[in-house]
């Protein structure tokens, strides 16, 4: 049986859910937030949290099917990972890794993730986030091209759609025109293609249906379109997410990623898998890239890695470009929190926690194929155009006519209206547009995938209802 922690039964009682939501408003900026609207509604207080269940001030139960933010991979309350935290607190609770220095905890780390990642990863560069660990690829790469005596080689490429952090380089790197019209973005020589979404982009010339084989070497047409108006010696690195996860769990057809890998090794580019969502076990492999039959030159990583217990990221670094840097002297990079200790003994205890559990190989094996069965009978709903999974991740796209695929109109928010019949029934689960997302703990078992199934249904059920009751369907 697993060890867990006992939660406390009336964590922040001496407020009420009102003093905490007044407070939060006078003083709490959240990301990604309108500020006045949420201090119009009250933000939603949780307390306390186990298993897959979190509970919020009102003492609600509510099944968490984002695993928080795609990262709780061995679920809540897991003592394992407490203690590790603990020991290393009480030992030594932070040192840097600047001035030739290191910690047993990030050593051991670094050893256990060249053990796990794919065998071209020998070295790893740590952050403290996903955003972190992508802004440091983008130094990573031009580094590197400089140190090939080809400085001219800056551009980075990636695809519409994509989210790869919030920092300046990370939304740059991102392709959501939302973050774009803020803050001057992206910054210069970070161009974008194209995402492979079949749902949204399948058709030809004449509005003809594509197999999704056929769109899938389409899309990364694009890239090779791309490379050609920027010019083959202009390009230094793609990155890309194996899935695209906050942009709805686009799942590529499986005919993309080789065709990018090919069009990569062709012209000499570097590949950049982004797998702070799809790392440590969410696709059913230990690495997303490692689904999709890619060989990357870097790797970031985050979430996962400690479970969101503590904030850790990095880069995995291939065999070309850590030669480079091994024989370029200084690299000019780094941040306070590089290899925190404390962050690498979690991450440590995390791992080995999904090693000696097996959780990669039951959502391969067992999880991830009874999650793509139950998902495909939601396919049936009057409500879902596609039905996706991969791994644990999956994704309904709600539309207004189901043989034609057509949208609802945007202003009628469909996916906001059923995120709030999911929150009323005690499930979290994401909206991206009109398409209704989950990525669970990697911990899930097969019942508690029923009980989740049986709410998103619910759920659905919900929303038809209320855009029957309002003649919009």
């Amino acid at each position: 049986m697993n060890a867990r922690l006992n939660p406390p039964q009336k964590p922040g009682a001496t407020r009420t859910t009102a003093e905490w939501q007044q407070t939060d408003s006078a003083h709490y900026l959240h990301p990604f937030t309108d500020s006045a609207a949420l201090a119009r509604k009250g933000a939603r207080i949780i307390t306390r949290a186990d298993d897959i269940y979190i509970w919020d001030s009102e003492g609600q139960k509510i099944l968490d099917a984002m695993s928080g933010l795609w990262c709780v991979n061995v679920g809540y309350g897991r003592q394992e990972l407490i203690e590790a935290a603990t020991r290393q607190l009480q030992t030594l609770p932070f040192y840097n890794s600047f001035f030739n220095t290191a910690t047993p905890p990030a050593i051991e780390l670094a050893e256990l993730l060249a053990e796990i990642t794919p065998p071209q990863f020998q070295h790893v560069f740590f952050g403290g986030s996903g955003s972190e660990s992508n802004d440091t690829v983008v130094r990573l790469v031009r580094r590197y091209w400089d140190l090939q005596g080809q400085p001219e080689r800056k551009v980075i490429i990636s695809r519409k759609n994509a989210y790869h952090g919030s920092t300046m380089a990370g939304a740059s790197l991102g392709g959501m025109s939302e973050m774009h019209q803020q803050g001057g973005l992206p910054i210069p020589d970070i161009v974008h293609i194209e995402q492979p979404f079949w749902f949204a982009l399948g058709r030809d010339e004449r509005s003809e249906r594509l197999s999704r084989e056929e769109f899938g070497r389409r899309a990364a047409s694009w890239l090779e379109d791309k490379i050609q108006e920027i010019g083959p010696g202009r390009v230094a690195a793609f990155i890309g997410e194996p899935v695209q996860g906050a942009g709805g769990v686009i799942v590529p057809p499986s005919t993309y990623w080789p065709e990018i890998q090919r069009i990569c090794d062709r012209h000499g580019i570097l590949l950049v898998s982004d797998e702070v969502i799809t790392g440590f076990g969410r696709t059913g492999q230990w690495f997303g890239c490692e689904t999709m039959g890619t060989k990357p030159d870097l790797m970031t990583f985050a979430k996962g890695v400690t479970s969101g217990y503590i904030p850790l990221g990095g880069v995995m670094v291939g065999e070309r470009v850590a030669k480079a840097l091994a024989n370029g002297g200084e690299f000019a990079h780094g941040y306070t929190y590089s290899g925190h200790p404390v962050a690498c003994a979690v991450a440590v205890a995390n791992i080995r926690l999904i090693q000696r559990e097996g959780l990669v190989e039951r959502v391969r094996e067992d999880t991830g194929p009874y999650l793509a069965q139950r998902y495909a009978e939601l396919a049936g709903h009057s409500l879902v155009g596609e039905a996706q999974t991969c791994g644990l991740m999956g994704a309904l796209q709600l539309v207004r006519d189901k043989t034609s695929g057509a949208p609802f109109p945007a202003e009628l928010a469909v996916g906001m209206m059923c995120r709030a019949h999911c929150f009323r029934e005690g499930l979290i689960m994401r909206a991206v547009g009109d398409r209704m997302i989950i990525a669970p703990p990697l911990s899930m078992t097969r019942a508690q995938m029923d009980e989740m199934l049986a709410l998103i249904r619910r759920c659905l059920d919900l929303t038809l209802a209320e855009l029957q009751q309002k003649g919009a369907f």
